[in-house]
């Protein structure tokens, strides 16, 4: 009995079946390939963490050059030597996670949020993760501060800013104007860092006046990145500022 292949139930049935078959081999390599892309986030998020803790191959002046990470290899190598510890921040205490090497996540820990200490030249380091949203999609971020609260390098990253504008976040021109500035004032108060057009600084040499110079044409980005800043690293100031007393 012939098949009627120009009928329409034919055609149905056809879709339904390669529907199926096309499902079923894609669920296939996504399981196939999930250990490989869990793997690949974890040695990425060690790559912006040693990064924002100034250990990359970034070459020159700063606000100068490419940005240039250690590779996969080296940061999985490298990490434990200057990563130390990672804990939960609640309020101002701290609870300890076993195991630095195995990143605890930014999201899902309704019982305090992450922190990783680590040591560069002889500094202890505070990294700490933010996120927020920029002018089109999500924005993101590592914040490396001393225990007075002084940024000592940052890193962000973007997932759809405007090439050539908002998408200069990640450019060190710009990451590079976080090193040295305060995030309290003179007084001892989170004064956090505002994205300034109107700074009068152009070479970023005030450092305690928690401001930077924006970037031009990415207003939005940048308000996006202040608030990603400020947000994200209140909750931790109450424990940092008591490592001192």
């Amino acid at each position: 009995m012939a098949v009627k292949t120009e009928s329409n139930s034919y055609t149905v049935i056809f879709a339904i079946i390669m529907v199926v078959i096309v499902g079923a081999l894609l669920a296939g390599i996504s399981s196939a390939l999930s250990s490989d892309i869990s793997n690949n986030k974890k040695l990425e998020k060690k790559q912006n963490i040693l990064y924002a803790m100034g250990v990359n191959h970034n070459q020159g002046e700063l606000g100068g050059g490419k940005v240039e990470f250690l590779s996969t290899t080296d940061a999985e190598k490298e990490f434990p030597n200057y990563v130390k510890e990672q804990y939960l921040i609640k309020g101002n205490t701290a609870e300890k996670v076993e195991g630095a090497n195995d990143l605890i996540n930014f999201n899902g820990h309704r019982e305090g949020l992450p922190l990783y200490v680590g040591e560069k030249d002889g500094t202890t380091l505070y990294i700490i993760p933010v996120n927020g949203r920029g002018l089109w999609d999500a924005i993101w971020g590592y914040i490396a501060v001393d225990k007075d609260l002084v940024v000592r390098g940052v890193f962000f990253d973007h997932k759809g800013e405007t090439a050539g504008l908002g998408a200069n976040i990640k450019e060190r021109f710009f990451m590079d104007d976080f090193i040295g500035e305060h995030l309290l004032d003179a007084a001892g108060n989170f004064q956090s860092i505002q994205i300034s057009k109107s700074n009068g600084d152009p070479e970023n040499k005030r450092k305690e006046d928690g401001k930077i110079d924006a970037i031009a044409g990415a207003t939005l980005t940048g308000n996006g990145v202040q608030a990603m800043i400020s947000d994200g690293i209140e909750p931790y100031i109450s424990y940092i500022k008591s490592l001192n007393k």
